[in-house]
């Protein structure tokens, strides 16, 4: 059937904003909403004082849904958090908690929820929040679909083997009531984990002296998150001998075992912390690593476990530095983890919702769908290794039912006789008696009777062979264990052919006392007989079959040792087991197979007590009923009667013997009730005196502890003092040596110092004679000096005078004129080496200036042509007006005077030709006779350099030789080639 669109919801949870916040620069505030084992959160803003969140979250379910969570008054845990950037770290502020019933389907105004649990203890932190119920938009579309085909093994063992441990998170499945491992497409089978916490010793060891508890009561629990559901037990007072009842939390998985063993080894361990309001006192890690080995087939054929006792450690032990106490003092918790399979099938018929009876093993399911923890009383110390609950409703049990179970739940100890616990309920007459000592009926145990504790699980009913589907309950009775009331399931179930279901609470324990030799001879005596009922609802019930139970194969089954509650050694036998139900009319055929499980748990020898079992005739006098004696009137005597006889003396008799006996009533009344006051007193003197002997030990074993540290340290102080010692001995050694040492070095030095002044008073000593020598030298010398300079006087006196002598002589004219020419000689040398660099220097220039003149050449000779195309046109109309003009006014005479001056000017040109030829001969002829020799050694240069001048013009491809220039330096050329053949 196909929802309808106004059957689905959204709760809608708008968190606006904040105030009254404390600013805190480069933090972030977030804010975290749980529900239904779900968590959404708010995008992360700045730490102001008013920080503004904006945001919607939304969880979508149907109507039926959310009647069941208004109901059971599930709450929507707002958690506020600061988010650290720098170090990855998250911190817990305060919580708000929002009422499910107020969210309403019409829009309302948000209120200001101020923060529970604050931290920030100065500032009343409040935060802007709306609740509503809108109806969800989106489409439904749910039709038939064909049923998935089961992955191939290659594809899940490769999907498994590229799976990252770290990624595997459980995911909620509201739909089917349980927590998804894994690909929803290949992990399909289903399972149970259950953790239960059965007893705890030596709590008193987690609480420091220097803690202080509340004032009132302090209250204790245990605490541990099971796949992010937060779970805790019932709590307790007394830490010394805390008493709490045993309590199993379970949860649903889907998933399989391999993704399962990964998951279980990448979360490794499960803690367990022992709480005092928000505080943790201690907390016990139990490793689920080795619940799943890898390769092992065990949970395909029975529940896997993991059970013991785990020390629990107080936190920052490292930090505090508290000393490690002894393995028997140390505190301890004992755990029990079970992981089982379960099958799809049964999942679907065993409803959530039912109902729980008053004698059941308590158990905290963590239902997805439900989203609460369903509390049953469990019976055993140790949790047992199944789910299915055992159950007995009181609609449907009788009233003696009822009376024996209240009659049970009476009980301070569920010891039962020897013979039985049929001889318990039988009534023992007990006879009037006047004296003030109450009467009771009790049961005394001998001390060879032990423990027991016997459970029960009927699990499943298969292979049914009626023609017609059935609403099965099983019933079953064995008075051995302490009560004839019958114990069935419930709810009934539907069973049909080619099915197998399993059944719902169908786990019973009993506790009882016997003898091990009497327990085997009734278990092989009588067999436990199982009815299975069919119960119709309009119709009388209907008994089909009976199964027969044969207890006594437990006895036959492998013996395992556990720790009991209180740390005694305990043995468990466990046999599984599946029989035929026979049909009980007709010819007694099988109709189906029932599968169960029995378990027997042997907690040793019990100690000699009396049971109290009724407590009717607490006082015999009050019961009674005084009766004053009918006295039937007499006729008068004559004579006057005794005064004794008398009936007023009589009943005034009476009246005191009354009187005194009810002063005996009211003073044995008194009595009883100082004993009982005195008991009590002596129960809390003895229970005070036990927290004070632990207090004693505890402070005896951290004395102890303290004092083996005082010794250590006093041996360390000691040592260290004797290392002082001889580190003081070595020390004055060193300086002694030291000292002699500076003794014989300061002695060295002085008698070197010694030394170096006789030494240096000798060198000045030397020194002295030398510089008296070196002036001796000096004056001698000097004398040498004067003679030297008279000689050189009357020397230079007669060279002066040989000098004039020869400077009259023609050679030594010459040779002076030898030298005057050859110093102009090195000058013009000189001066030609500079004339030569600058050369190079102005050859360069002239050759970038030839490139720029080639350029300024061209873009003339464009702007001649075009001029030149422009003044021949002018001088073509020029020539053409002075062709007419020069017809018309010139004449004859004028072109011959024209002519006169033309031959004027020509021959003053040749006039002054052959005055500059006469004057270059002259020259030429005069340089010839002085300088010839000096003009043919330069003609070459010359040539030379007029020869590489016309080339360097030519290579330019500016100037060709037909340019004036170029036709000059061959002009040049051949006139210096000229030169040099008449020079030669």
């Amino acid at each position: 059937m196909v929802p309808r669109a106004t059957d689905r919801l959204l709760i809608v949870v708008s968190v606006l904003e904040g105030r009254y916040f404390p600013k805190r620069p480069k933090h972030l505030l977030i804010v975290e909403a749980k529900f239904d084992g779900e968590q959404l959160a708010t995008d992360p803003v700045e730490h102001t004082d008013q920080p503004e969140f904006a945001t919607e979250l939304a969880w979508e379910l149907d109507r039926k849904a959310l009647h069941q969570h208004r109901l059971q008054r599930t709450p929507i845990k707002l958690q506020c958090c600061v988010l650290d950037p720098v170090s990855s770290s998250k911190d817990n502020i305060g919580y708000i908690v929002l009422d499910l019933r107020a969210a309403q389907e019409k829009k309302q105004a948000p209120k200001w929820y101020p923060l529970l649990s604050n931290k920030y203890t100065k500032f009343k932190s409040e935060i802007q929040v709306g609740v509503v119920l809108e109806t969800d938009s989106k489409a439904l579309v749910d039709g038939f679909k064909a049923k998935e085909a089961p992955p191939r093994a290659g594809e899940a063992s490769a999907l498994i083997s590229g799976l990252d441990p770290q990624s595997i998170v459980p995911v909620l499945n509201e739909e089917e009531g349980c927590h998804q491992i894994g690909p929803a497409e290949y992990c399909r089978d289903y399972f149970v984990l259950s953790v239960t916490i059965v007893f705890a010793t030596q709590l008193e060891q987690l609480v420091p002296t220097t803690m202080k508890l509340p004032e009132r009561q302090p209250e204790f629990f245990f605490y541990y998150s099971l796949l992010g559901n937060d779970v805790t037990n019932e709590p307790f007072t007394d830490l010394i001998d805390p008493n709490f009842e045993p309590e199993r939390a379970s949860v649903r998985i889907r998933s399989t075992v391999d993704v399962l063993q990964v998951y279980l080894c990448a979360l490794s361990k499960l803690q367990i912390h022992l709480c005092c309001g928000d505080q943790s006192l201690g907390s016990a890690e139990i490793p689920l690593s080795g619940l799943l080995k890898k390769g092992n087939a065990e949970i395909d054929q029975r529940p896997v476990a993991i059970e013991g006792a785990f020390v629990l450690v107080p936190p920052n032990r490292a930090k505090q530095k508290l000393p490690q106490l002894p393995l028997d003092m140390a505190p301890t918790v004992g755990v029990s983890v079970i992981l089982q399979r379960e099958s799809l099938s049964a999942q679907l018929v065993i409803p959530l919702n039912a109902p729980t009876g008053p004698n059941q093993p308590q158990e905290k399911v963590l239902s997805a769908v439900k989203g609460k923890t369903e509390g049953l009383q469990q019976r055993s110390q140790n949790a047992p290794s199944q789910v299915s609950r055992s159950s007995l409703t009181q609609d449907e049990a009788t009233e003696s039912e009822v009376e024996s179970l209240k009659f049970e739940k009476g009980m301070e100890v569920k010891k039962k006789a020897d013979n039985g616990p049929v001889a318990a309920s039988q009534p023992i007459p007990v006879g009037a008696s006047s004296s003030s000592e109450p009467s009771a009926q009790k049961i005394v145990i001998p001390a060879a009777s032990h423990h027991f504790c016997f459970s029960i699980d009927l699990r499943s009913i298969r292979g049914l062979e009626v023609g017609f589907p059935i609403n099965c309950i099983l019933r079953y009775s064995y008075p051995f264990f302490g009560s004839a009331a019958p114990i069935m399931t419930s709810p009934p179930v539907e069973v049909r052919k080619n099915m197998e279901v399993f059944l719902p609470q169908s786990y019973c324990a009993f506790d009882f006392a016997t003898i091990p030799h009497q327990l085997q001879d009734t278990f092989l005596r009588l067999p436990l007989l199982v009815e299975l009922w069919h119960k119709d609802k309009t119709a009388k019930d209907i008994l089909l079959g009976m199964a027969r139970l044969q207890l006594s194969n437990v006895l036959a089954s492998e013996k395992t040792r556990f720790l009991g509650g209180n740390g005694e050694q305990c043995w468990r036998q466990t046999y599984n087991e599946t029989v035929s139900v026979t049909a009980v009319q007709g010819s007694g055929s099988r109709i189906a197979d029932l599968s169960y499980a029995i378990t027997l748990e042997d907690h040793g020898l019990v100690k000699m007590q009396e049971v109290l079992v009724s407590d009717s005739s607490q006082c015999v006098g009050a019961g009674q009923q005084w009766r004053v004696p009918h006295i039937q009137p007499r006729c008068a005597q004559e004579n006057p009667p005794e005064p004794r006889e008398t009936l007023e003396y009589k009943a005034a008799l009476e009246l005191e013997m009354w009187k005194e006996m009810q002063e005996d009533i009211f003073e044995n009344q008194l009595k009883k009730k100082e004993m009982v006051h005195m008991q009590v007193l002596a129960e809390e003197w003895k229970k005070r005196e036990r927290e004070r002997e632990a207090l004693v030990k505890k402070k005896v074993s951290e004395y102890t502890v303290l004092e083996e540290q005082l010794q250590k340290t006093l041996r360390d102080l000691d040592k260290r003092e004797r290392q002082l010692f001889s580190a003081e001995s070595e020390l004055q050694t060193v300086k002694k040596d030291l000292q002699a040492e500076h003794e014989r070095k300061l002695q060295e030095l002085q008698d070197s110092v010694r030394r170096a002044r006789e030494e240096c008073a000798h060198q000045v000593e030397l020194e002295r004679s030398k510089i008296k020598q070196l002036e001796e030298d000096k004056l001698r010398l000097q004398q040498q000096l004067n003679e030297a300079e008279s000689k050189h006087k009357i020397l230079e006196k007669e060279f002066q005078q040989f000098k004039e002598q020869q400077s009259s002589k023609p050679e030594i004219k010459l040779q002076s004129e030898i030298n005057l020419l050859t110093l102009e000689k090195v000058e013009l040398e000189r001066k030609l080496e500079s004339a030569t660099k600058s050369k190079l220097h102005y050859k360069q220039q002239w050759t970038r200036a030839l490139k720029e003149l080639a350029r300024l050449k061209q873009r003339e000779q464009e702007n001649a042509m075009a001029h030149l195309k422009k003044q021949q046109q002018e001088l073509e109309h020029m020539r053409l007006r002075y062709l007419a003009a020069e017809e018309k006014e010139l004449g004859k005479p004028d072109h011959q005077e024209l002519e006169d001056i033309r031959n004027e000017l020509n021959r003053l040109k040749q006039q002054e030709e052959e005055r500059r030829q006469l004057q270059d001969v002259t020259a030429n002829s005069a340089g010839r006779v002085s300088n010839s020799r000096k003009l043919n050694e330069n003609m070459d240069d010359y040539l030379s350099r007029l020869i590489e001048e016309r080339d360097t013009l030519l290579k330019t491809g500016v100037y060709s030789h037909e340019d004036h220039i170029v036709s000059e330096l061959d002009r040049q050329i051949r006139e210096a080639i000229a030169k040099r053949s008449i020079t030669k």
